[in-house]
């Protein structure tokens, strides 16, 4: 028995000496160290030692095991980062799996799904439409004069290309459904705009909307504040109300400011949301409706101001930092 230890450690020190690369140190390892190698394979091997050479047959065996594997950890250290590599291959399947854990949508994804749901089950579908625009459907077609205000190059990002521009409002969404479509006709449009406002709490330089038009023969004021009311009731809870204000927009008229009364760090309050109002027969001159026949209603809303007001976030930028530790609360 002692003769094959001194031959093991020998042997073993022999052949690690030898080994130049992180694969056949991990060879000699498993050769020497591991729970098949031949170091463990001597161990039961003390069962047929004599009772008076156990001690120094055991004392020898516990020699040769700290030889090995003290020559072992200096090889490794040796052998430095290409070790290290090699050994972060090595898969020990008896290890407990590392939870990585799994993503969720983001919240202002999560709310737009919710308001294409709500409003669904009241019959409207959903239209889409180019970020970029030109004038005509971003302003002209919607009764916005060419000295309007919310024309002005500070209030918009106009691009290089003559009238083109990165749309102001999901209403361009309306102009270019009705373009295409002959009446009646119920739609949501949502998606990004962008104006070029200062970062703040509740201001964003892009930023999500929802724009609503319902078309057809008779539809009053009535029927737009009865939608908005079903909206609140379904999205915000039971008791959540709708409040018209009168307001003004080119493309509406009568037009009116949208508020929700809802709870806000658990009180109830009046809420602005948007602006709605019946649409203007000018519109449907710019896209070919007739004006004696045709009858309907507009409103937008500001998509991260719904999502702010229901989770009770306070700040805009938040939504946008990507900061995962806000995100996953939601």
């Amino acid at each position: 028995m002692l003769e094959q230890l001194n031959e093991m450690e020998s042997t073993g020190l022999a052949e690690l000496a030898a080994v130049a690369d992180a694969d056949d140190l991990e060879k000699w390892r498993i050769a020497y160290l591991g729970t098949k190698g031949r170091l463990k394979a001597a161990m039961p091997l003390m069962k047929d030692v004599p009772k008076e050479d156990k001690p120094a047959v055991g004392k020898r065996l516990n020699e040769v095991k700290t030889a090995l594997e003290t020559a072992f950890k200096e090889k490794k250290d040796a052998l430095g980062a290409a070790v290290e590599a090699a050994a972060g291959h090595v898969i020990d399947v008896t290890e407990p799996g590392i939870d990585y854990g799994l993503g969720r949508r983001h919240v202002i994804s999560r709310t737009i799904d919710e308001i294409i749901e709500v409003f669904a089950r009241m019959g409207f579908t959903v239209a889409y439409g180019p970020e970029v625009e030109d004038e005509w459907h971003n302003f002209n077609a919607l009764n916005i004069p060419a000295d309007h205000p919310a024309r002005d190059p500070i209030d918009n990002f106009y691009m290089q290309q003559e009238h083109l521009m990165l749309r102001s409002q999901t209403s361009t969404v309306q102009i270019r459904t009705m373009e295409k479509t002959k009446p009646p006709l119920k739609i949501i449009a949502i998606g990004r705009v962008y104006r070029p406002d200062t970062h703040d709490a509740t201001h964003y330089s892009m930023f999500h909307q929802v724009e609503g038009l319902y078309i057809d023969h008779d539809v009053t004021m009535v029927d737009l504040k009865t939608s908005l009311f079903q909206f609140a009731r379904a999205y915000f809870g039971e008791g959540a109300e709708v409040r018209i204000r009168p307001s003004f927009f080119p493309f509406t008229e009568p037009s009116a400011e949208v508020d929700i009364k809802m709870k806000v760090k658990g009180q109830w309050q009046w809420t602005e949301m948007g602006g709605c109002g019946m649409v203007d027969p000018n519109v449907f001159d710019a896209v070919g409706y007739d004006r004696e026949e045709w009858t309907g209603f507009a409103f937008g809303l500001g998509i991260e101001r719904i999502a702010m007001r229901k989770y009770g976030i306070s700040d805009i930028r938040w939504l946008f930092e990507n900061d995962a530790r806000f995100l996953r609360q939601f």
